[in-house]
């Protein structure tokens, strides 16, 4: 069979074969076979000769019948014989003699649908007008922007306001996005982010801050979701930590127990003052443990805090654990040996490690200019860090000061 159809597309090229009529004594059936382009050698056209696959979904009955009155051929060893069905009669090895189709004067008389012009076929101009190329993507690009009308990905990651300018400078995220697939890989994640409580005006950010979450696992998502829960943190606390901290999910269960752990042995924490620490500054569970380390060596050493001094003051402000060593040191520096503080007001009020170490300085020379430089909660007209640093400068200069703010404003200018 392989070897007739072979021959057949060897030396004809314009006529479609729809289907095989396979016949012996016994029964008689259309075997399917694939379309081949031949060229009938009468010279018709080819158009007329085609067939539609109506032939070969006729009833058996249909096929007996019409295979009955087919020209004879001869048949093979086994008793068997194959003719083309009402198109091509070749039988047995007489791949040379053919036969008209029985079916042309049906063709031609508009029975069968004609189908549509080859691509072979010569278009005129206003066809030719009419025909809408896309086009095409090309090969390497320096943005994602000449992909976004053609990627169904890139476009809806758009409209949830994500940054592509920010994701294609970052080494291999351009082209793991192209490879994605909306429906398949993102539709089911950005569910998952939805049902844990990050918000829809967030997505956009945590996306463009953690795209390689599209291409985690589903499964081992819900597991780290799981762990945290096993932990007796609430779902509010959850959807803080992930909104926060857009890696978190990247973290597995280990790390994250690991994590945990840390904080919990060298704060001297119990488990619920563990999670408020974790809940409130979620990046102490993603960012690198080095600056954490160098923190509390510092304090302890450099600064001269005591553990549970150390332990009140990141409790209040989490942030001491990830902030500038310099910035630390300068700022204690001051207020400790420049203005007089001793450790036990700083660790009443850890906030004066997050002010500006000018806002410090100029207001601190401002009252000793005025003669109100008082730090002890024991003298008259005491000024406490709370009032010094985090009021605003109106409220300074009138309740504190006891001047107005361009007697301070005067005063910066000479500094």
């Amino acid at each position: 069979m392989s070897s007739l159809c072979h021959r057949i597309c060897y030396r004809w090229s314009s006529l479609r074969i729809i289907g095989l009529v396979w016949s012996s004594k016994q029964e008689i059936k259309v075997v399917p076979v694939a379309s081949y382009s031949l060229q009938s050698r009468f010279g018709l056209d080819a158009r007329q000769c085609l067939l539609t696959q109506k032939l070969w979904m006729l009833k058996r009955s249909d096929l007996s019948s019409s295979a009955s009155s087919l020209p004879p051929s001869k048949e093979d060893g086994n008793g068997y014989r194959f003719t083309e069905s009402c198109i091509l009669l070749n039988t047995g090895h007489n791949y040379g003699k053919t036969e008209l189709p029985c079916v042309v004067k049906d063709v031609q008389s508009g029975e069968l649908d004609v189908p549509p012009h080859s691509p072979f076929d010569e278009l005129s101009e206003e066809e030719a007008l009419q025909i809408e190329a896309s086009p095409s993507l090309p090969p390497t690009s320096f943005t994602l922007c000449d992909y976004v009308d053609q990627s169904e990905t890139l476009t809806k990651l758009v409209l949830l306001g994500v940054d592509l300018s920010k994701l294609e400078r970052r080494p291999n995220v351009a082209n793991m996005l192209l490879r994605l697939d909306f429906n398949r890989d993102v539709k089911e994640r950005l569910l998952f982010l939805k049902d844990i409580g990050v918000d829809d005006h967030l997505l956009g950010a945590f996306l463009t801050s953690n795209p390689f979450i599209l291409t985690e696992d589903v499964e081992n998502l819900r597991m780290r979701i799981q762990y945290l829960q096993s932990k007796k943190f609430s779902k509010e606390a959850i959807s803080r930590m992930v909104s926060g901290a857009p890696y978190l999910l990247n973290f597995s269960v280990e790390r994250l127990d690991n994590r945990l752990a840390f904080y919990q042995r060298e704060l001297r924490l119990n488990v619920q003052k563990t999670r408020d620490l974790v809940t409130r500054l979620p990046k102490l569970l993603t960012g690198s443990l080095e600056p954490v380390k160098e923190n509390l060596k510092v304090c302890r050493i450099e600064l001269g805090f005591r553990d549970n001094e150390i332990q009140h003051m990141v409790i209040s402000v989490p942030k001491l654990l990830l902030a500038s060593k310099k910035k630390l040191t300068r700022l204690f520096d001051y207020l400790h040996n420049t203005m007089g503080i001793p450790h036990h007001l700083i660790t009443k009020f850890p906030q004066v490690f997050n002010a500006k170490f000018l806002r410090i300085k100029d207001r601190h020379l401002f009252l000793e200019h005025l003669g109100r430089a008082q730090y002890d909660p024991t003298q008259p007209n005491y000024v406490s860090l709370d009032k010094l640093v985090a009021t605003p400068d109106e409220v300074f200069c009138v309740e504190i000061a006891k001047g107005t703010l361009l007697d301070f404003e005067a005063f910066q200018k000479t500094l």
